[in-house]
């Protein structure tokens, strides 16, 4: 089974924030650059704010190639990244103006961890 792209050039993602994503249809692709959100969907997906990189915190732990962001989630089953603060993970979220990618949570469907954090230019 192909898995869709998180950012497919025929399906438009649907821009929200705390309020309007509980109103999307499941398996919806969403962006939002709530943080609230984004911690709602982290904390529901067992996600811990996390870098690759160095930074003010502590020393590049893998070598991340996206353009200097470097954030990441740490999972559960799979914690490679060093962990960060909320606070450090949301300056580099703001520094580097990006939006978070994601998929709907629903009923009847898999739930997803896969999420993609992209420059707020190529949404446009």
């Amino acid at each position: 089974m192909t898995r869709r792209s998180l950012l497919p050039d025929d399906e438009p993602a649907c821009r929200v924030d705390a309020h309007s994503a509980a109103e999307q249809p499941p398996g919806a692709l969403l962006v939002t650059d709530d943080h609230e959100l984004i911690r709602e969907w982290a904390s529901r997906h067992g996600a811990e704010p996390a870098t690759g990189e160095a930074t003010e915190s502590g020393a590049a732990t893998v070598h991340v190639n996206d353009g200097g962001a470097g954030i990441r989630f740490n999972f559960a089953a799979a914690s490679r990244f060093r962990p960060i603060t909320w606070e450090e993970w949301f300056q580099n979220f703001a520094r580097h103006d990006l939006m978070f990618v994601y998929e709907s949570d629903g009923p009847g469907l898999a739930t997803h961890t896969r999420y993609r954090l992209v420059p707020r230019t190529k949404l446009r």
